[in-house]
């Protein structure tokens, strides 16, 4: 073999060596965003069971009395838990609590600000609401109601189902269900 075909070779190589090397780097490029993925997409999923009842209860005392409309657990650095409560007087405070249920924050949800105040149910919309929700899902929880802002729709449900998954339901006037909507 002459110099310059030994030189070729060393060449290809050289070129299969960075193949592999780049190669290499895309993979574990792709694992380390792929683990970030993950890690973003677990963020923020709801509490479920003796968990929810124990942070659920201590957002509760930290508020001074309520039901809890949601607990889920936190993706910001410190934070564990955060968690919706609804006061006695219908307002309602996000309370965040650290692994060891620790209060952090606590914040009164403020209305909405489109100049358009969303009108109060009564006890007995609310409720009777919520039996219509809770036949179109037998052993669910309802999670929250409220005045429905879309034409033909009065009031607006979320419930979470038997299996734990949540769902947005539409009534008309007579608590009739319109639409039920699985919840992304």
């Amino acid at each position: 073999m002459t110099n310059g075909k030994g030189q070729a070779l060393m060449n290809t190589a050289k070129l299969r060596s960075k193949r592999v090397i780049v190669t290499s780097a895309a993979v574990a490029a792709l694992a380390v965003g792929g683990g970030v993925w993950a890690t973003a997409a677990n963020a923020g999923t709801d509490v479920t069971g003796a968990d929810r009842d124990r942070v659920g209860n201590a957002a509760v005392q930290a508020v001074g009395g309520g039901t809890v409309v949601d607990v889920e657990s936190s993706d910001d650095p410190g934070e564990a838990y955060e968690v919706e409560v609804r006061k006695a007087d219908g307002s309602e405070v996000d309370v965040v609590l650290d692994k060891d249920l620790k209060v952090l924050s606590q914040q009164a949800e403020t209305p909405d600000t489109d100049g358009a105040a969303e009108p109060a149910l009564t006890d007995v919309q609310r409720g009777d609401a919520e039996k219509a929700v809770l036949a179109a899902f037998p052993g669910g929880t309802v999670l929250d109601v409220e005045a429905g802002d879309d034409q033909g729709v009065a009031y607006e449900a979320e419930v979470r189902d038997a299996a734990g998954k949540e769902w947005d339901v539409d009534l008309d006037a007579a608590f009739t269900v319109l639409t039920k909507t699985e919840d992304d």
